[in-house]
């Protein structure tokens, strides 16, 4: 790993609801980022093909190495055939990178030597202050290491010979990569987060600075008909109803399709931006043009934040250019669009004429409670043991799976843990049906739920013995109910001896 430039200060990730760290893979085409991004990923999730650019739409995903989960982010490769490597697109693809990322990998191709837009590439990062890493990607054996060493010429202290395709120094490069990462500031307690944090998303020109400028009463956010106005996230504290709140506008993110190759890096920092923004915020709110409708890009978006355990809100805006059939077929679109969070609220407004923004606070306000509610565990349990009475959890490959009790672990969001004697047989469908049933009855609407099964711990022989006896007062025998799996065994003790101290 390489830092340059003077030691700066440490950018320490803020406590309570931290995000994930963001590491950017750079690099011009057909070096294999695609490959190193699948491995990292440990699933194919981008398309990988000799011909240079086949990488058509940005890929991010959520992984994890030793112990520490990140987010990693393909910022796509650069255009190698104009003779300018700065007018091609380079710097603004390795700034977009630096902008945002924590860490910064940059890969070359092992097996060939610099081009002029590697160098060029080179030459910025080293002008940086985020830690880079260095990979030469297709060393295969330990015989063609000596290919990436090119880089030593240009300032670089250590090069990591990689074969992204065989998994060959992968370790050495996560590793490095972990060791870049910020520090993460002590867990806070979340309920010291006394404003509520809501960040505003969507697709570009779907009205997110109109509705903010809404919220704020002045016209501090740029707005025009042309997409893509907004460029950076801009947050403002908005007081309404003697309340306040932190509120974050976000680039859109468009569809690739509608994206040219000078576009490209910009759109890549507004995917990162957008991913830090919604792991920085409470509730999730999802603004969507309701004359279009919710695309497959809004799902996409959403689909972030369902991920990261955020409260959401779909908010319908432009209602004042539709009818009523047309906003409950709007609704209905995202309804089914939206089937992975069918909890979310979907409230209509307008940010242009303000109806619908009062009903849009009240939804907040309902589900940033609902996204710090703490339910003792013994209504927990009372709760269970009805659900269990009218619909216990099917049997599944010869086993009885029983639920012994339920508690809440954490909040924000809600996490409850359900201690069982074979939770590897409780089918997918009872576990939507119990968070389904929690949601319902404990009024968590908005709220994604989250539920743990743990098998029971064995009982060891020394905490039966000591185990405390329960006696019948109507006889000279206590009786101890000792329990050994699904097993139940009633043992005499003489009461003649005084055990009160056991």
């Amino acid at each position: 790993m390489t830092k340059h430039s003077k030691a700066r200060p440490e950018r320490v990730l803020p406590g309570g609801l931290a995000g994930f760290p963001i590491v950017a893979v750079v690099g011009r085409p057909n070096v294999g980022k695609s490959t190193l991004f699948n491995r990292l990923a440990r699933q194919r999730l981008a398309i990988v093909h000799d011909e240079p650019g086949v990488t058509r739409d940005r890929h991010y995903a959520d992984t994890m190495a030793f112990g520490r989960p990140y987010t990693l982010v393909d910022t796509g490769g650069f255009d190698p055939e104009d003779d300018d490597p700065m007018r091609s697109g380079i710097a603004k693809h390795v700034k977009a990178a630096i902008a945002e990322a924590d860490v910064i990998v940059f890969l070359t191709d092992g097996s060939l030597e610099l081009t002029n837009a590697d160098r060029a590439a080179v030459q910025l990062l080293r002008e940086s202050t985020k830690p880079v890493i260095y990979a030469a990607n297709k060393a295969d054996s330990p015989s063609v290491d000596a290919g990436g060493y090119d880089l030593y010429r240009y300032g670089v202290d250590h090069v990591f010979p990689i074969s992204a395709l065989h998994g060959r120094g992968m370790g050495e490069l996560e590793g490095a990569i972990v060791a870049a990462f910020p520090k993460v500031a002590p867990v806070e307690d979340p309920h010291a987060e006394e404003m509520p944090r809501i960040a505003i998303v969507g697709r570009p020109n779907a009205g997110k600075s109109s509705l903010l400028n809404r919220l704020l009463g002045e016209d501090r956010m740029l707005v025009d008909d042309k997409p893509g106005t907004t460029r950076d996230a801009i947050s403002a504290i908005v007081e309404r109803n003697g309340k306040q709140y932190v509120v974050i506008d976000t680039a859109g993110i468009r569809k690739q399709g509608q994206v040219t190759k000078a576009d490209d890096p910009v759109e890549a920092l507004s995917v990162m931006l957008a991913i830090r923004t919604i792991e920085r915020a409470h509730i999730v709110i999802l603004l969507v043009d309701g004359a279009q409708g919710v695309a497959e890009q809004d799902a996409k978006i959403l689909g972030l934040a369902h991920d990261r355990g955020r409260a959401l809100i779909v908010a319908l805006n432009k209602s004042d250019l539709t009818d009523s059939d047309q906003q409950k077929e709007a609704e209905a679109l995202a309804r089914d669009k939206l089937t992975f969070a069918p909890y979310a609220p979907i409230v209509r407004l307008s940010a242009k004429t303000g109806r619908g923004v009062d009903v849009l606070f009240r939804t907040v306000d309902e589900v940033h409670e609902a996204y710090f509610k703490r339910v003792p565990t013994g209504a927990v349990n009372r709760f269970f043991e009805a659900v269990l009475a009218t619909h216990p959890p099917p049997t599944m490959g010869h086993r009885a799976p029983r639920l012994y009790y339920v508690t809440q672990a954490e909040v924000a969001p809600p996490t409850f843990v359900a201690i069982a004697n074979y939770p590897d047989s409780i089918h997918f469908s009872y576990r939507r049906y119990v968070m389904n049933q929690i949601r319902k009855h404990f009024g968590f609407d908005g709220v994604p739920i989250r539920v743990s099964y743990k098998a029971k711990r064995k009982t060891t022989m020394e905490e039966r013995r000591i185990r405390p006896k329960a006696v019948d007062p109507n006889a000279n025998a206590g009786f101890e109910v000792v329990e050994d799996d699904d097993r139940f065994e009633t043992r005499e003790y003489d009461l003649s001896k005084d055990d009160s101290e056991d």
